[in-house]
């Protein structure tokens, strides 16, 4: 997603929770959260969403205020493409604020693709391995 050249471009910025690409493109880092069954644990994924620019000013003037866990969703499209699923490129979200100092939790449109499933379903433990295994040896 991030092109170098774009670094000294005052129409960009990059950090570790906001990217904008020539004032035309808004993401932010978020979290998809997937409860791991018969446990009170989550495997999560860090990801990118892209928002509008109306939803990316309205999280950025939120940033450092307390209770912006109560802003309603804000509609995504999401931007990372995850190595153990079908094509995860522009999957609809939900983006939910949470409190200060705490990444989003995106929840994905309740579709049949394997992610929005697993998200509402839940993995195993053997499931959670299996994605490791993959993401950490290429496989």
């Amino acid at each position: 997603m991030w092109n170098p050249a774009f670094a000294d471009a005052c129409d960009c910025l990059l950090c570790a929770d906001q990217c904008v690409v020539r004032e035309q493109h808004y993401f932010v880092k978020d979290m998809i959260e997937i409860p791991v069954i018969g446990s009170d644990e989550v495997f999560s994924w860090g990801v990118w969403v892209s928002l509008s620019r109306e939803s990316f000013s309205k999280t950025a003037d939120l940033l450092d205020t307390p209770g912006r866990e109560a802003e309603k969703p804000y509609f995504g499209w999401l931007t990372t493409d995850l190595p153990v699923y079908p094509a995860t490129l522009n999957l609809k979200t939900h983006v939910h604020t949470r409190p200060v100092g705490e990444r989003p939790f995106v929840e994905l449109e309740p579709t049949d693709h394997p992610l929005a499933v697993e998200q509402r379903t839940g993995i195993t433990l053997d499931r959670v391995r299996e994605i490791a295994a993959a993401v950490l040896h290429g496989g």
